[in-house]
């Protein structure tokens, strides 16, 4: 067994560097204070890694299924979140046992060509996911004050300002506005599902798997779709880091204490990420399906339908309202992402200004090209393209994971046990296999 205090086996010892060195340990954890008190100390992780599964890349399928399909898909959506709790805990643990993030993780462990090939995928991954965002804050923005897409995305570019004053308050400041904003969300939609009065019976029916889902291509299809894009790419990178923030004790019994904390916060923010998808499925069945609405895939109609079909004239905005706080909150948690990942892999750290910067031109200037030549409709399908090209990339974040939380060697006492272990790979290769298909049925 490893001595308590070094770093486990396994590792170039030379990289020393922390993850996020400006905010490592930075959040403090009282000692011997109590589970609740705790466990409010660690609370905050999770929140922010909650926000990859509720960001405008996943209301259109969400939208699409409940529209043609009712509830039948929400077993999809339970499912999927059930695979994110354990690939964002096997991220978590990975970090608290090693002191490395995932990016740090693969620099250390593969040879410097493939690394840099892997830091390659997940810059583009990032940059993705990075385009989801704009294109839903700008939608957001043209739906509640009628700005054009292109002013709505060069606003967009004001975050980067915003990110670096927030983290100069504190790492926690930002975890608080990241948690308002969900519960904004929930509020929201909340109210959505009060006033379009969905049919409890039919929804509990729909958290049951169907056979139907697999026999029925086009419920398949879609399926694929919420299965394929529900893994993150950069929450896996961005979780492994944020967990340091945490000033526990860098021996085992602090780290088993940490990961036990970090897995409940881990857990229960998934658990808020699952009822947003799942009450904008609901809402789309209840508003669309049963009114005759079936074609309805795209957030702008549903938008434009709520109002007249749900009888309210707050329906619509607060929908718009969720969209733009889903879209600020990934701007924030994506960012984060950009920089553990060039800072992981390639061990370069420059002023986070430029790199954030770097970060939103990469996704602003693709979105504002398609904005100008094509509109409304080509902001949709480039919402579709960066959907296609994080499931491309996911492969590449979860092998890695499980292949080093799997590795005794690697994790000490922290390895996965057998059952964890299996479970993992059945997990990573399901979710690579979904997204395979989904990729290659969306280019043939």
């Amino acid at each position: 067994m490893e001595a308590t205090n070094t770093p486990l086996k396994g590792w170039r010892q030379e990289n020393d560097v922390k993850s996020l060195a400006e905010v490592h340990s930075s959040v403090h954890v009282p000692a011997d204070s109590g589970f609740f008190k705790t466990l409010r100390a660690y609370m905050g992780p999770g929140m922010m890694v909650a926000v990859g599964y509720m960001d405008p890349g996943n209301w259109a399928t969400d939208i699409a299924g409940g529209a043609r399909f009712g509830y039948r898909l929400l077993s999809v959506i339970l499912i999927s979140n059930l695979f994110a709790m354990l690939l964002q805990h096997l991220a978590l643990k990975l970090g608290i046992a090693t002191g490395r993030d995932l990016a740090q993780a693969c620099r250390d462990h593969f040879s410097r060509p493939v690394a840099v090939g892997l830091w390659l995928l997940a810059e583009i991954a990032i940059a993705a996911t990075d385009l989801a965002e704009v294109i839903g804050s700008a939608i957001a923005l043209n739906l509640l004050f009628g700005l054009p897409l292109t002013v709505g995305i060069l606003i967009t570019a004001l975050d980067v300002l915003l990110l670096l004053y927030l983290q100069n308050k504190g790492f926690q400041t930002i975890e608080r506005i990241v948690a308002s904003l969900i519960f904004l969300i929930i509020g929201c939609f909340g109210y959505e599902l009060l006033v379009s009065r969905p049919a409890i019976a039919d929804v509990a029916a729909g958290l049951i798997p169907s056979a139907e889902i697999i026999t029925n291509p086009g419920m398949l299809y879609i399926a694929i779709g919420i299965l394929g894009a529900t893994v993150m790419p950069h929450n896996l990178y961005l979780h492994s880091s944020i967990v340091q923030t945490r000033d526990f004790k860098r021996d085992n019994d602090g780290r088993k204490i940490a990961i036990k904390f970090a897995t409940i916060d881990s857990t229960v923010s998934l658990f808020l990420a699952f009822f947003i998808n799942a009450a904008i499925l609901i809402l789309s069945a209840a508003a669309f399906h049963f009114s005759g609405n079936q074609q309805v895939a795209d957030i702008t109609d549903a938008h434009r339908l709520l109002d007249p079909i749900l009888g309210v004239k707050l329906a619509g905005i607060l929908f718009a309202v969720a969209l733009l706080a889903s879209g600020q909150n990934s701007t924030l948690t994506g960012t984060l992402a950009g920089q553990i990942v060039m800072e992981g892999f390639l061990n370069l750290r420059i002023q986070p200004w430029l790199r954030r910067l770097i970060t939103r031109l990469l996704a602003i200037v693709p979105a504002l090209i398609v904005a100008i030549l094509y509109g409304e409709q080509g902001a949709s399908e480039l919402l579709v393209l960066s959907q296609v090209i994080l499931s491309l990339q996911l492969s590449f974040a979860v092998v890695p994971l499980v292949q080093f939380t799997s590795d005794k060697i690697k994790m000490g006492r922290f390895v996965n046990p057998a059952w964890m272990k299996a479970l993992s790979w059945v997990v990573a290769v399901v979710i690579i296999g979904l997204n395979g298909y989904l990729l290659w049925d969306t280019v043939m």
